[in-house]
């Protein structure tokens, strides 16, 4: 009975010296610090590593001092222009001052998001909704610096705010689709105005070059015709010019005599024709006297070969 006994105590005696140690030995991760508070009052902010805490004495609390972020439920704002738009959002944020967000505010995380839903609004009613829907980077960096403000002295450091959905009224979403079907067939209408400028400018360029190339065939063409015909006719000179000259080799080997009886067949043939008309020569006279000088010269040599063959 005695041995139980002191078996008994003996496991209650190492259980209080393992709840001691445990509560006297903390082991603290990189990205958490511990608050200690001695006797109620706050004592330092310790951590990473071993840290080694008074029981019963001093009380420790964890704070995390890694980035975190917080989820903004669905909030309903009102616009400058009086449009009630519901918007949700994250707020990303990290602890600075680990003793701060202990001593300074009850719940940091909660105080984070109440204020954060309250901003919005404060913001969104300064903005028409056009600018909230079109200024979304501007309004994530207006809330972050109102957030940041207002957390700073709980100990935290709101690092980014990012919308992530804005649902203006249904009234309003069905103006704003047919104004961006109304402009997007004003785009098409200018894109087809613009592609038929463009065809337009095209095909009268091409028409200008084929147009010009014609003339140019042309002008080459009537060159080469005035060309050829300047070489046809230059033959042709030629050609009349070398008759003539043959002519007028031959006519010089012509005698008087010769040219007469031309003459006198040419008359011969002019008479045997069936017209009426009676062609008298101009130089009959002439050619009359030719012709009695040409009989007396020739009757004469007639006369001279009888002489001289008696």
């Amino acid at each position: 009975m005695i041995d139980n006994l002191g078996n008994i105590l003996l496991i209650v005696v190492v259980l209080l010296v393992l709840y001691t140690l445990f509560t006297f030995i903390r082991i603290v991760p990189q990205y958490e610090r511990l608050v200690v508070f001695s006797l109620g009052r706050y004592s330092g902010t310790r951590g990473p590593g071993v840290v080694l805490i008074i029981p019963f004495i001093e009380r420790a609390t964890r704070v995390d001092t890694r980035e975190r972020f917080l989820e903004i439920p669905r909030q309903t704002a009102i616009s400058k222009d009086n449009t009630t738009i519901s918007i949700d959002f994250l707020m990303y944020f990290r602890v600075v001052d680990p003793a701060a967000s202990i001593i300074n505010v009850d719940d940091v995380v909660r105080a984070s998001l109440n204020v954060a839903a309250t901003t919005l609004r404060a913001v969104i009613g300064d903005i028409e909704l056009d600018d909230v829907l079109a200024k979304r980077e501007q309004i994530n960096d207006m809330l972050r610096l109102k957030l940041d403000e207002v957390t700073e002295r709980w100990g935290l450091k709101v690092t980014r705010v990012e919308i992530r959905e804005v649902e203006p009224p249904r009234e309003i979403q069905e103006a704003m689709n047919r104004q961006m079907s109304a402009e997007r067939e004003r785009r098409a209408t200018v894109t087809r105005a613009n592609g038929e400028r463009e065809a337009s400018i095209t095909v009268a360029e091409g028409e200008k070059q084929a147009a010009i190339l014609r003339s140019e065939g042309m002008k080459q063409g009537a060159i080469l015709q005035a060309e050829g015909e300047r070489q046809a006719q230059l033959l042709r000179a030629q050609g009349f010019a070398a008759a003539l000259q043959s002519i007028n080799d031959e006519a010089r080997d012509l005698t008087p005599n010769t040219m007469a009886l031309q003459y006198l067949e040419t008359l011969q043939g002019v008479g045997s024709s069936l017209s009426s008309k009676i062609v008298v020569p101009m130089e009959l006279t002439g050619f009359m006297q030719q012709m009695m000088a040409t009989m007396q010269k020739s009757a004469t040599t007639e006369d001279g070969h009888n002489v001289n063959g008696a």
